[in-house]
């Protein structure tokens, strides 16, 4: 299907998903905070980590935008990473994996703007995206009251894989990306990846 949208569109629908879930972080960190684990908490999560699929796919059907590039990995970070905190703060989650994930989000999120900007596009790979259905999953699990409450393990264990997968795609962004600049110089990966828009980040 032919783009709707220019690359500089802000008022897309793809956009106002997005907002949304950007807006609503928030609301429900505060949500986890105040109620703890909840099958309303919990419907109301898988519902706006459900929405991730809904952005992209509205992106791909009528054009990706620089806005939508810009927003989606950011309402993607707000809503894992501050559920994941707002579970530690209830007492769900240990700090130390939530830890870890942050620091590789944060930290992978400025390796692909600084590249970004000088022209090197790094696109999300298949584990990547595995990575963050594994996120959204062990969160999901920690808000459902019978395993949080007598299965906590398997929250904590599903926690733990999306640590492993974390950690290791954040390194292979680390290593495509020197590849890459290795390869073919800055240059000659502006003239390649110009023009580029990416709407995933993860």
């Amino acid at each position: 299907m032919a783009s709707s949208f220019g690359p500089s569109a802000l008022a897309t629908p793809a956009n106002a998903v997005t907002t949304t879930r950007l807006v609503l972080a928030p609301l429900l960190c505060g949500l986890i905070i105040v109620s703890g684990p909840a099958y309303g908490t919990a419907a109301i999560w898988s519902v706006l980590a459900a929405t991730d699929g809904v952005d992209g796919w509205l992106a791909r059907r009528m054009g990706t935008t620089r806005s939508g590039a810009f927003l989606d990995p950011l309402a993607d970070k707000a809503l894992v990473l501050g559920a994941m905190w707002a579970l530690v703060v209830d007492g769900g989650f240990w700090w130390l994996p939530v830890l870890l994930i942050t620091a590789r989000e944060v930290g992978i999120s400025a390796f692909r703007s600084y590249w970004g900007r000088r022209g090197l596009a790094v696109p999300a790979r298949f584990w990547a995206k595995i990575k963050t259905v594994v996120q959204s999953l062990a969160v999901a699990l920690a808000l459902i009251p019978p395993i949080a409450d007598r299965h906590a393990w398997v929250a904590e264990a599903t926690l733990w894989v999306a640590v492993v997968l974390t950690l290791v795609t954040g390194a292979q962004y680390l290593l495509e990306g020197s590849r890459a600049t290795a390869a073919g110089g800055v240059r000659g990966i502006v003239r390649s990846a110009s023009g580029e828009i990416l709407r995933e980040g993860t």
